[in-house]
């Protein structure tokens, strides 16, 4: 160390040392928590960015993927199903490969997909969606943009990006963990600064003092060491006689964990768009819904429709010709059994469903060929069965 180095730590040395000591040997240092840097993964560490995110991602990954043909102003469904969606990547698993996708927009504000497989015609049968942060946007003429992959260009009709919020003149979403890193790190400095109290028995730092004699130097170090060891067990200290120990109060504003994590997940739930109450957040409202189908209501037109949206029109930009591709909601509304069976008989007696239709639904198959299974009556439940030969 150079000599002006130590000449200027020297009176430090002197005045600090046991306070630099003792701050660093309690499990509090003064003036409450610190702030903590944000990344992807320390993100995810906090409960309520992580619920929020899994909450938007299983729900549209466990949605079932319908594919449809515009005829005019109408459209017809079709009942195959397109490689894409049946094998999407090298995994081939339908489920991980959208919650990929959508975990890649809801962290990093972007989803990445590098087409690796088509068909005969070109169009795209295998996406293997890709670390968003090994891709580089050149945005500097938004019409064509230039899109690098590990320090390599990638032709643009190689890539499937779907941002998530994008300003105009951009092509890049906003990463939310990047916007918002300020919320997000105070939930996860209030979040380690809890952790540290109750670790710590919850025993805030204290003064020891001795009326009977000066303590020096040396002797304060090894008192507050062995203070702080037993402060960690949980175990008192008993030491010689004389001694006064007085435990420092903790303001209301350092205590008060539950109050600030539930602000913190309020402010996060607000960022993804869900529900406070399921991110340990306060709803703000006396507002209940008392049934599940109510509840996958609610989650479906406040959260999951602009992401659903965003994927529709992505997906079906994929597909050749005329063909789209939707997700079917009605997979989340739960009903009763008496409910079901109510509107499959509404769904009859209108004409706008067959009892072959009603019974695809309740995932049974097709009536025998001539049972009336496939044909259409208004005003009644079902055709009579057709008289047999003799």
């Amino acid at each position: 160390m150079p000599r002006w180095t130590r000449a200027l730590a020297a009176p430090f040395r002197r005045f600090g040392q046991t306070t630099v000591r003792a701050i660093t040997s309690l499990p509090w240092g003064s003036g409450g928590p610190t702030s903590m840097a944000v990344s992807t993964t320390s993100a995810l560490s906090l409960v309520p960015v992580f619920a929020s995110v899994r909450i938007i991602a299983d729900n549209v990954a466990s949605l079932p993927l319908q594919l449809f043909r515009r005829d005019g102003s109408s459209r017809e469904p079709i009942s195959f199903v397109p490689d894409l969606f049946w094998a999407p990547d090298a995994q081939g698993d339908l489920f991980t490969w959208l919650h990929k996708c959508v975990m890649s927009m809801a962290l990093r504000g972007n989803a990445y997909g590098l087409i690796t497989q088509r068909d005969a015609l070109g169009f795209p049968t295998m996406v293997e969606w890709l670390n968003p942060d090994d891709v580089w946007v050149d945005e500097e003429n938004p019409v064509r943009p230039v899109f690098y992959w590990q320090g390599r260009v990638v032709p643009r009709d190689q890539i499937v990006h779907i941002p998530w919020v994008v300003l105009p003149g951009h092509v890049v979403g906003l990463s939310p963990i990047a916007l918002f890193a300020q919320t997000i790190g105070a939930g996860l400095t209030v979040t380690e600064y809890g952790r540290s109290w109750f670790l710590n028995g919850g025993t805030p730092p204290a003064v020891l003092k001795n009326a009977q004699k000066t303590v020096s130097q040396d002797e304060s170090e090894e008192i507050s060491d062995r203070l702080s060891g037993r402060m960690r067990s949980r175990k008192p200290l008993v030491i010689g006689s004389d001694w006064d120990f007085t435990a420092l109060s903790v303001s209301p504003e350092e205590s008060q964990f539950i109050e600030s994590m539930r602000l913190n997940a309020s402010q996060i739930a607000a960022i993804y768009g869900v529900p406070p109450e399921k991110i340990g957040g306060d709803t703000g409202s006396s507002l209940t819904y008392s049934t599940v189908e109510m509840n996958a209501l609610d989650l479906i037109n406040s959260t999951l429709r602009p992401w659903l949206v965003r994927l529709e029109s992505a997906f079906s930009r994929l597909m050749p010709g005329r063909e789209f591709v939707r997700f079917n909601l009605d997979a989340m509304l739960r009903t009763s059994v008496l409910d079901r069976y109510t509107a499959h008989g509404m769904a009859l007696t209108q004409g706008w469903q067959n009892r072959d239709g009603v019974r695809a639904l309740e995932n049974m198959s097709p009536l025998p060929p001539g049972a009336g299974g496939d044909q259409y009556v208004i005003g009644t439940t079902a055709p009579a069965p057709p008289a047999a030969s003799t």
